[in-house]
């Protein structure tokens, strides 16, 4: 199925504009999501909207936006109204700075998007602002989803990728975490360099697609069995094990690891068919040996 943009309208950068849409870079198909229902008849329930003032339920056609400018008080804000906002980023993402891409802290990045060319005849002045981008992240603002976005936009495969970011006053410092002042100043280095070992065995060529929902897997587990009218299981959880000497857990980490790697020493094919001949050689004179055997006692038994 074709994907669906979100937003269309222009990418600019100094007094080059190319037509622009965007398209959500993530979904969530996958997630189990769960229905409110009456325990007692399990019926699905609803929301209804109600009405203090004239105690009665009111339907939608009724309902208008307001903001509380001072408490009990509202003024209300039509459709009309709000289409009267129209900064320029409802239309255009305007890039005003550049930076590389590995200066945007990771911590301010909200969601994905994905931006291509709207239309045939965009398609070559992308092209190139998606080459000259190589390497670069151009910083600009989006009115997207009923807010104004700080938005970073840099090159990625075939087309561009758009990151909505958070505000700064959005992002909490670290500092105000009191648990952190609890750490040492210092750190045993021999400790360290023990616990990069362990990383290390752990290094290699990263590939989400490796890591599964294990907890979206069983509540299906779970929501399959109840549907089939079977017992549901609990899956026992192993509880981690209290550190009480670090050094003592990073080698056994370390041991764990290398055990899990050795693999057991084949012998050669040449070598293996020897023996697998010699075995079928004695087994074949046992057998005969058997026979020769077992035969005097059935010819005495007809005697």
């Amino acid at each position: 199925m074709a994907a669906r943009s979100t937003w269309k309208g222009y990418l600019k950068v100094s007094l080059v504009t190319v037509p622009v849409r965007v398209f959500p870079a993530t979904n969530a198909t996958g997630v189990v999501r769960f229905n409110q229902l009456h325990a007692e008849c399990q019926t699905r329930i609803r929301q209804k909207k109600w009405c203090e003032e004239c105690d009665r339920e009111v339907d939608k056609s009724e309902i208008v936006k307001g903001y509380e400018f001072d408490k009990g008080r509202y003024v209300v804000v039509d459709d009309e109204d709000i289409a009267k906002a129209k900064p320029e980023s409802t239309r255009i993402i305007n890039l005003l700075r550049f930076a590389d891409v590995d200066s945007i802290d990771p911590i301010y990045v909200e969601r994905p998007y994905y931006l291509a060319p709207d239309g045939k005849v965009a398609a070559g002045a992308f092209a190139v602002l998606r080459e000259a981008l190589q390497g670069k992240a151009g910083i600009g603002k989006l009115a997207l989803l009923g807010r104004e976005y700080l938005v970073a936009v840099q090159p990625r495969d075939r087309g561009l990728m758009m990151l909505t970011l958070r505000a700064a006053s959005e992002v909490r410092r670290m500092s105000a975490i009191d648990e952190l002042e609890d750490l040492p100043e210092t750190v045993n280095d021999a400790e360290v360099q023990l616990a990069r070992q362990v990383i290390g065995t752990f290094a290699g060529e990263l590939d989400l697609s490796e890591f599964t929902d294990e907890y979206q897997a069983e509540l299906r587990r779970i929501i399959d069995a109840k549907v089939a009218g079977e017992e549901v299981v609990e899956t026992e959880a192993d509880s981690p094990a209290k550190v009480v000497n670090l050094m003592e857990a990073l080698r056994k980490s370390l041991d764990q690891v290398s055990a899990s790697k050795k693999k057991p020493v084949k012998a050669p094919a040449k070598r293996a068919a020897k023996a697998t001949a010699r075995r079928s050689s004695r087994a074949a004179a046992s057998d005969g040996a058997v026979a020769a055997a077992a035969a005097p006692a059935r010819k005495r038994r007809r005697a």
